[in-house]
């Protein structure tokens, strides 16, 4: 009898142990639960957080103006790259937007009698970008515009050799290319491609000979082309500071 009731209360004992393991899971499993809902919480919350990049702003253009294409070179330095100039005043197309986008041109033919004749184009362009959300800063857009100007000039109709070199002292950043064109006769070209800040400033000076004048000095050609792109660029920055910031002409005594 006594043997009997030891046996009875080891099994009862025993029967008991995986009730009490059954309990103790369901409360570990019902505490993880807990902890990854709270987890998953916390992350929701996190990724509801405002991105910085997203409310950056650009910054404002520096120039917001562009000069007037046909007032941008002094008379003097018309006269001297473009000897006999057929209009002094030149000649802008009626496209231009004085805002975004402006050009003129001057040509002349200085002929010698039998000597023969010198003929000259020049020509000046403005390209000016405001900051635009989708496209990119004012600055950014202008060097785009920039570089998109120089591949441009070199791959002009009937350009032979093209020749870029950076060019120092004009600007943010400056260009020349050079290239000659062979047809009736031949043609000396040379480009300026000049950025200061958010306007991008084009020079086209070419020269021929006809009649049997000399060839044009081309190294002459682009250190004028130079020089008339350093009085562009200066143009810029002028056109953008107020009235009583302007240079005062000397008033007659």
């Amino acid at each position: 009898m006594h043997r009997s009731a030891s046996r009875l209360t080891r099994v009862l004992a025993c029967a008991a142990v995986p009730v009490i393991l059954t309990v103790a899971g369901c409360s570990s499993d019902s505490g993880k639960d807990t902890g990854s809902k709270g987890e998953k919480t916390s992350g929701s919350s996190s990724s509801a957080k405002p991105n910085p990049k997203s409310s950056k702003t650009l910054e404002k253009a520096t120039f917001a103006a562009l000069p007037d294409p046909c007032k941008a070179l002094q008379a003097p330095t018309i006269e001297t790259l473009v000897p006999e100039v057929k209009d002094k005043n030149g000649q802008a197309p009626k496209s231009n937007d004085v805002a975004t986008r402006t050009s003129c041109a001057w040509n002349g033919l200085d002929a010698d009698g039998l000597k023969g004749s010198q003929f000259r184009w020049l020509s000046l362009s403005f390209f000016r970008y405001d900051s635009d959300a989708a496209l990119g800063s004012a600055n950014k857009r202008a060097e785009e515009q920039y570089n998109k100007e120089i591949e441009t000039a070199k791959s002009e109709e009937g350009a032979q050799a093209p020749k870029a070199e950076a060019v120092a002292g004009i600007g943010d950043q400056a260009t020349s290319v050079i290239y000659t064109v062979k047809k009736d006769v031949d043609s000396f070209n040379t480009s300026i491609v000049a950025r200061a800040q958010n306007v991008v400033v084009r020079l086209d000076y070419n020269g021929a000979a006809y009649e049997g004048a000399g060839a044009p000095d081309h190294a002459k050609l682009l250190q004028d082309a130079i020089t008339a792109a350093k009085e562009a660029v200066t143009s810029v920055d002028a056109a953008n500071k107020a009235p009583a910031e302007q240079p005062q002409s000397p008033q007659p005594q």
